[in-house]
């Protein structure tokens, strides 16, 4: 699980993000990285939107991806703030696929 500093919490950090970050899509994910260069740890946000399924669908979705980005956690720079934004087929996705997408994403734009 993530803790509270590594975890956006305002929608205006979300935004600037998704705005000004290094976009990675895969087929089930779409992950944006921006690197602020403030020495603090790394913040991730995640977006499900209810395309992805129910409550239940996009909770698991999410713990999933918390899940691979708390261990992604070393391999980041300091100061980066990511989002990742579920496309509907995660929700079909399996763990593996999902991990193997991120962690993709998350090696290529966080250098």
């Amino acid at each position: 699980m993530l803790s509270r500093p590594n975890r956006l919490t305002d929608g205006a950090e979300y935004k600037a993000v998704v705005r000004r970050g290094v976009r990675c899509s895969g087929p089930h994910t779409v992950t944006y990285v921006v690197s602020t260069g403030e020495d603090r740890a790394a913040r991730f946000g995640f977006i499900v939107s209810k395309k992805v399924g129910s409550a239940v669908v996009r909770n698991t979705v999410r713990r999933r991806l918390k899940a691979i980005c708390a261990s992604a956690l070393p391999n980041l720079g300091r100061g980066a703030d990511v989002v990742v934004r579920a496309l509907p087929g995660a929700a079909d996705a399996s763990f593996g696929e999902l991990d193997a997408h991120v962690t993709r994403c998350l090696s290529r734009t966080a250098s």
